[in-house]
């Protein structure tokens, strides 16, 4: 179609977003000083779509309206966390009754719980990434999320996945080195990189090797045979020593009276020193049993390495993937002095990055491409829908927006890998992996018939974005250029050119003058009781919608 041809010019041609940055002087002498501009609409909802999941028209007016400096401040608010997942449909999870939650509770042999309570893990995933408002820190679990992976097709037990998520979700802005202590010995963890296997006898080196190398100082260039700069293989093994011991319990377990926890057996854990290399200046982790693994970690929070480490990962998940020389001097190596300065709290170090002038230049807005999640719950959000019916059917239309995110090659609780989503750490795509020829037609469908079909659960009628409820939440919507104008701030990352503009004006009202537009507003809104009047308004207003949806600029956040 020639909205795909469009898009697949303007990413793999002369517009390719591996040039979107480069089309923008990149103004790093400003480092992290705080932002002194005017503070516009489309700062506010540049800083609302990098920290949240779709930000809606009234939450932007409010962040325009705060300024800077209270709307960061909101996004770091303390609020309660979502209750857990539940049985939303009777009978087939005996032991739980409708509307109670399964995370305490055991499997019963011979029914597949395991494969109904990981959809119902699915559907609560997507409501609470729905529910998440005005706040950062749905994305930062997202990015812990991808920092720290684990995968539910290699642990296969919802419970325990349900209790990683949480844990993440509890420290999401909180202290880092705390959280690399507890996802160490986590029950998913454990199980995911083997560390339940690792004993006296027999060391298991696969949580140590990606503690070292992909959750806290990487690698660094290879200097030589085993050594990486920042570790040697050496260390790896001696690490492996260091957290011997740990076993999670309850997993599948059919025993209602076995609890879901982590132990340390003292007997299976290696009690003889343990002497790092050069790398960590020959230092010796002495037995301390249960307490050995914290120790440990304290010390490789100890190297500088770690804090740059972070702060990469922090910008490249919230600015841009290019980081170069100037930036890493410039904006890096100051945050990873303000995240030591804070011993490790990442909040502060997020305020600064989300408050200064290096976030808020425009060759940072738009500049990458929303990936599968947020593309799928951002649409849904933006416009105001929210899954329709009772418990059991909101669960079941929240399954499908989850399944849509797998159809576009994202698929929460199942990265591709220890080392996260592509997205963030493979050369030369970044975030242009998400973009193909199988995800892009898929994009395009799936906001055509969110537009016009709506989402379908067994025999209920297709549930639409609401066209007309998002039109209402526009500051004039009597006006046609006011429409083009209040939801473009919203749908897009820049402004709108005059060309384009006229050309959405020409989907909305063919061929008539602006008044058209505003005496059949003004007769709907007289008589909204009048299908004929509705239907000609919401007909005009969806073929104006899909066609923004279906524009490269959509694609971008």
């Amino acid at each position: 179609s020639s909205d795909l041809d469009s898009i697949s010019m303007f990413f793999n041609g002369k517009h390719s977003h591996s040039n979107l940055r480069e089309n923008f002087d990149v103004l790093t002498t400003t480092g992290l000083s705080p932002f002194s501009g005017e503070w516009t609409v489309q700062h506010a909802s540049h800083l609302l779509r990098r920290t949240c999941f779709g930000p809606t028209q009234q939450e932007i007016r409010q962040a325009v309206g705060d300024g800077l400096t209270i709307t960061v401040q909101k996004l770091f608010e303390t609020y309660d966390y979502p209750d857990p997942p539940i049985n939303h449909s009777s009978n087939i999870d005996p032991f739980v009754p409708i509307g109670s939650t399964w995370i305490d509770a055991p499997y019963v042999q011979g029914q597949n719980l395991r494969g109904y309570r990981t959809q119902s893990l699915y559907a609560w995933t997507v409501k609470t990434l729905m529910d998440g408002g005005m706040h950062i820190r749905e994305k930062m679990t997202l990015f812990w999320h991808n920092h720290f992976a684990t995968e539910i097709l290699v642990v296969n037990d919802p419970k325990f996945q349900y209790r990683y998520l949480q844990l993440l979700r509890e420290n999401a802005t909180g202290n880092f080195r705390e959280l690399t202590k507890k996802i160490t010995v986590d029950l998913t963890m454990l199980r995911y990189l083997n560390g339940n296997q690792n004993t006296k006898n027999n060391p298991n080196e696969n949580y140590a090797r990606e503690l070292l190398e992909l959750f806290t100082i990487g690698k660094g260039p290879q200097a030589g045979p085993g050594d990486y700069t920042n570790y040697t293989e050496d260390d790896v093994l001696a690490i492996a020593k260091v957290l011997t011991g740990w076993r999670d319990r309850g997993y599948n377990t059919n025993d209602p009276e076995q609890l879901v926890f982590v132990e340390f057996r003292q007997t299976q854990h290696n009690t003889e020193a343990k002497v790092l290399s050069h790398r960590f200046n020959h230092i010796t982790i002495p037995n301390l049993n249960e307490n050995e693994y914290a120790y440990l970690i304290d010390r490789i929070f100890e190297k500088a390495a770690c804090a740059l480490f972070i702060a990469r990962k922090l910008y490249r998940w919230f600015v841009h993937y290019d980081i170069t020389p100037d930036i890493e001097e410039l904006i890096i190596q100051p945050l990873a002095d303000i995240i030591v300065a804070h011993d490790y709290e990442i909040e502060e170090a997020l305020k600064v990055l989300l408050s200064s002038e290096h976030f808020y230049e425009s060759c940072h807005r738009g500049a990458m491409i929303k990936h599968p999640i947020d593309y799928m719950v951002s649409m849904l959000r933006q416009s105001g829908w929210y899954a329709p019916g009772n418990l059991n059917t909101q669960y079941r239309y929240f399954n499908l927006i989850h399944n849509n995110c797998v159809t576009l090659q994202m698929a929460y609780y199942n990265p591709p890998g220890v080392s996260g989503w592509k997205a963030w750490y493979q050369e030369p795509t970044w975030y242009q992996s998400w973009i193909n020829s199988v995800t892009l037609p898929v994009r395009a469908n799936i906001a055509s018939l969110l537009i016009f079909s709506g989402l379908q659960v067994g025999n209920n009628p297709g549930s639409k974005i609401p066209v007309l409820a998002w039109l209402v939440t526009l500051s004039e919507p009597q006006l046609a250029d006011s429409v083009i104008d209040g939801l473009a701030f919203q749908l897009f990352a820049h402004p709108l050119s005059a060309e384009k503009k006229n050309y959405l004006k020409e989907v909305l009202i063919p061929g008539l003058p602006d008044y058209e537009w505003t005496i059949e507003y003004l007769d709907y809104q007289n008589d909204p009781e009048n299908e004929e009047l509705e239907d000609a308004i919401s007909n005009k207003l969806r073929n104006l919608i899909v066609t923004m949806m279906h524009m490269p600029e959509y694609q971008l956040c």
